[in-house]
């Protein structure tokens, strides 16, 4: 992959939990610059995805945007990421999929209590949302899964480090259960 991977990131529907994961591996975030390029970031505000050597995806696909951003990831980045519980499962933005689109949009912003001014949103600007949510398995091919909600830090910091030092990725018990 060359002396310095290139990576990007980005948020679809979720809490941005996994971002702050990431932010959490302490002062060894110092080392990871020196060792990675970022393109698409929070940390960067670059907008557009160029070419990555790696993807790392928070959050479940819930719109049309969401579908569009998760796509040219893909095509961008050689390596692709579910990171979290949203992006493996949907999460708890899939939570809506027990109801169907139009009954979720009319307790959202019809009847819902303390609704004001009911009615459904209908701008442009707004993304289409889909019927469900769907985990960005069902979308695209994935290459790793980093599970949690939101992932440990180390746990990030062990697979980020192993595929920098071209080790195959594995993780110890203790970074993976969840009790």
């Amino acid at each position: 992959m060359g002396s310095k991977l290139k990576v990007a990131t980005v948020s679809l529907a979720g809490c941005f939990g996994c971002h702050m994961s990431l932010l959490d591996i302490d002062e060894r975030i110092l080392e990871l610059v020196d060792l990675v390029e970022f393109d698409r970031t929070p940390l960067t505000d670059i907008k557009e995805v160029g070419e990555c050597d790696l993807g790392i995806i928070e959050g479940g696909v819930a719109n049309a945007e969401n579908l569009e951003v998760l796509q040219v990831f893909r095509k961008r980045c050689k390596i692709l990421v579910a990171m979290g519980a949203c992006a493996i499962t949907g999460g708890i933005p899939a939570m809506r999929n027990q109801l169907s689109l139009r009954e979720c949009l009319e307790e959202s912003y019809v009847d819902g209590v303390g609704v004001h001014n009911p009615g459904v949103p209908n701008d442009p600007e707004i993304p289409l949302l889909l019927d469900k949510v769907h985990p960005i398995h069902e979308v695209v091919e994935v290459d790793y899964f980093l599970p949690g909600c939101p992932p440990a830090a180390d746990l990030i910091w062990t697979f980020l480090t192993a595929l920098l030092e071209g080790r195959p990725v594995g993780f110890p018990y203790t970074q993976i259960h969840f009790d």
